[in-house]
């Protein structure tokens, strides 16, 4: 590969499980404590409770490489094994005489140890930008799609292309596929995230398609293609690094027949160089634990424990900094920032209490500080991971919030501090929109609202009146009595998170001078949901209709129920349905808010069964056109058509719940359905009914991990179940919606500590 290039990563990871843990017959859902603040020192915890609350969906892992920080400088800090580009300023360059300006590769030289120890540490890189470089890198199939690595190609020539490539006869090929499918082709079989394939590509030989590596036309080793630029080592030889890169292509350097199959190689198509290229980087690093571009960059992590250091995939001190801005790019275009992320964050032994200065910031331009200061703005003061607008923003500091200024600025032109924030942050911010901790004191706040009244999911604003007005260190803290109502953050926006009623007291910092008032959240109903969509009733016959209001914590509940046709069908206030006579008709159910908001019933009623013409056995339980009761050993379609009489009028058919018959052997699950049918042609269905089997959330008749997995996501809301199959979720059976409790029920299940009652 060409050393100095920068590799590039884009991956989705982790959807965050509830993991049940149970002893000493208590039982605990809890989040992995890996991926949780604690796990981290105090000086990651401020940068990554910022994106946590800007990111709910992002995870965060501490890698603890055991390793002293000193030693890890030291290692990395060789002549040649960390590059800048030539032009750089000299803070970034090495200095040592004989080695200073001596280009490793061609524009590249050695970097100081300053740059070292700033690309390192990763509490530089801690903000919605960089982090990138710590993404955790493999293939997800709910994340790579061809339309996301369409829009990673954008603007280079492989774009929306169809693949051609010339063969070693010179002989052109078309294929029907363009680069975006042989590039998810790639990440399948290789199980390294296609968008980070993508990127690599774009990185290394793109946008155009005429690069030298993957023309196919350098003389010599026509036909053949290295898009990753794998084995393509600087050389001081014209094209030195293009031909060491299709020397690999060709036979992998020498490498055994085995290690070729493995590749692909020979890269004599560009589906082969694409895959197999994809497969040596999965193998080489991504499996090795070298699974961030981080790691990929600096070796100091190695699953297969060995000698640590060498295995770099790039000499660009900088290329985490760089790829990661566009990783992070590739994410916003394609709106995927919102998904849930897991990111890997190397911690070293004995590392500093503040980190590096980046080398592009002047030390000249500071003196050191420790002067405790405050936010003198209005609003928020935006706090930056450098002395100027074009440095990320790492977070904003609310009006009057007190700051540490550990170096005080004196540039030429805008003045910029460098600051301590209370949660550990180091960052830059404006000094003019900072000033020294005040002496007067605040006697008295006013607060007040526009409406103490807000809708859920409502932001407000409370006003806020210090006095004296010329009382300078202003600062507040906002109170919520009870933040599962109402939410406020730290410049005094109000959420309303759930209905109910909620003091907000807004408190001095500087002497605990305080106000409050009181705030109530209205929750509106947002929708139905009914535990069936269509039924079957034999004339006399009763149903029950089970509504659950959309959210759980609607401030008016109350629903209305009305018959289309109440000859043939009625219902009452509270949604007991009586079949009439014969004929179909629907049954309304509308929300008393809002009657836009509705569920319609489709109601078959069929002429009464006599007494003796079906019947079930004991050990089922029959609820309307629901069957429960169905316990493990009479869950074949045989025991459970031993289970259920009919006379010679009709028969019984079993089928699944996307309506496949079932065999006699063949296990029943939540969802199937027992239905009756005329014994004389033409064959008419009469009846159906619904099997549930509490625990069995799936439908294949049998209760373990999958089912537990279903109801979490389902909990989660990250994957709605149907009606029937929440049923089977709600083990309390108390009509409500499945919760955290259900699932515990499952797990003492699956463990054997506890069987479910049918």
């Amino acid at each position: 590969m060409i050393k100095k290039k920068i590799g590039y990563g884009i991956c989705v990871i982790i959807i965050i499980l509830l993991m049940i843990y149970i002893g000493n017959q208590k039982c605990v859902t809890a989040v992995n404590e890996s991926h949780g603040m604690k796990s981290f020192p105090e000086s990651y915890r401020g940068y990554l409770e910022e994106l946590k609350k800007n990111h709910p969906n992002w995870t965060f892992t501490p890698l603890y490489t055991n390793l002293d920080w000193e030693y890890v400088i030291q290692n990395e800090n060789q002549f040649g094994k960390n590059l800048v580009p030539k032009s750089y300023h000299d803070r970034w360059k090495n200095t040592t005489p004989g080695e200073y300006n001596v280009e490793v590769d061609a524009g590249w030289v050695d970097c100081s140890k300053q740059a070292v120890l700033y690309t390192m540490d990763p509490r530089n890189f801690l903000n919605e930008v960089r982090i990138f470089q710590f993404e955790e890198l493999s293939f997800n199939t709910n994340i790579d799609s061809v339309e996301g690595i369409e829009k990673i190609l954008y603007g280079t020539e492989f774009y929306n292309t169809i693949v051609s490539y010339v063969t070693s006869s010179g002989s052109t090929i078309t294929m029907n596929k363009k680069y975006s499918d042989l590039i998810y082709t790639a990440g399948v079989q290789s199980k390294v995230s296609s968008y980070h394939l993508a990127s690599r590509i774009k990185q290394e030989v793109g946008p155009f398609l005429s690069h030298s590596s993957i023309s196919g036309k350098v003389a010599g080793y026509e036909g053949l293609y290295n898009f990753y630029n794998i084995g393509a080592t600087s050389s001081s030889e014209p094209m030195g690094a293009i031909i060491n890169g299709l020397k690999y292509a060709k036979d992998g350097k020498g490498a055994s027949e085995a290690t070729k199959a493995k590749y692909l190689i020979p890269w004599n198509t560009k589906e082969r160089a694409i895959t197999g290229g994809g497969i040596f980087i999965g193998s080489s690093y991504i499996n090795m634990g070298q699974n961030t571009i981080y790691l990929q960059k600096f070796h100091v992590h190695d699953t297969n424990n060995g000698q640590l250091f060498w295995h770099q995939y790039m000499t660009n001190v900088l290329a985490p900094y760089s790829e990661s801005n566009i990783i992070y790019k590739g994410y916003a275009n394609s709106n995927l920032l919102d998904l849930n992320i897991n990111f890997i964050i190397p911690v070293y032994n004995n590392m500093p209490e503040i980190q590096e200065e980046s080398p592009a910031i002047n030390p000249s331009d500071y003196e050191q500080d420790n002067t405790k200061v405050y936010a003198n703005v209005e609003t928020s003061l935006n706090v930056r991971s450098g002395p100027s607008t074009s440095y990320e923003k790492i977070t904003s500091v609310s009006k009057n919030e007190i700051m540490t200024r550990i170096a005080k600025g004196k540039q030429n032109g805008e003045l910029w501090d460098r600051v301590k924030l209370e949660n550990g942050i180091v960052g830059y911010v404006f000094q003019n929109y900072i000033k020294e901790l005040p002496e007067i004191e605040v006697e008295e706040i006013k607060v007040s609202v526009d409406n103490p009244v807000i809708q859920k999911n409502e932001i407000s604003k409370i006003k806020v009146e210090i006095y004296p007005k010329e009382a300078e260190d202003q600062r507040v803290e906002y109170i919520s009595s009870n933040e599962r109502i109402v939410k406020v953050d730290s410049s005094g926006n109000i959420y309303g998170v759930s209905s109910g009623k909620a003091t907000i007291t807004v408190r001095s910092i500087s002497n605990g001078v305080q106000a409050s008032i009181d705030i109530e959240v209205y929750s509106k109903v947002t929708g139905i949901e009914v535990n069936v969509k269509n039924i079957t009733l034999q004339e006399g016959e009763q149903y029950q209709i089970l509504v659950n209001i959309e959210p759980e914590d609607a401030n008016h509940k109350v629903v209305q129920y009305v018959s289309d046709d109440v000859n043939i069908a009625t219902v009452t206030d509270d949604g007991l349905m009586t079949a009439v006579q014969r004929g179909n008709t629907n049954i309304q159910v509308f929300s008393e808010e809002d009657e836009n908001i509705s569920q319609s019933i489709q109601v078959n009623v069929i002429e009464k069964i006599a007494e003796g013409d079906l019947s079930f056995s004991e050990t089922i339980q029959v609820n309307g056109n629901e069957i429960s009761g169905i316990e493990e050993q009479n869950r074949t379609v045989e025991k459970l058509l031993e289970n259920i009489l009919v006379s010679e009028k009709y028969q019984v058919q079993i089928v699944d719940k996307l309506g496949n018959i079932l065999e006699s052997q063949n296990i029943v699950g939540t969802g199937s359905k027992v239905q009756i049918y005329t014994n004389t042609e033409p064959k008419t269905l009469i009846a159906e009914y619904k099997i549930i089997i509490y625990g069995d959330v799936d439908g294949n008749g049998k209760i373990n991990s999958v089912d537990l997995l279903k109801l979490q996501r389902h909990i989660l809301e990250i994957e709605e179940l149907d009606f029937v199959s929440q049923k089977a979720g709600n083990i309390n059976k108390n009509g409500k919606k499945p919760t955290s409790v259900d699932l515990l029920l499952i797990q003492r299940h699956i463990l054997g500590l506890k069987q479910i009652e049918q």
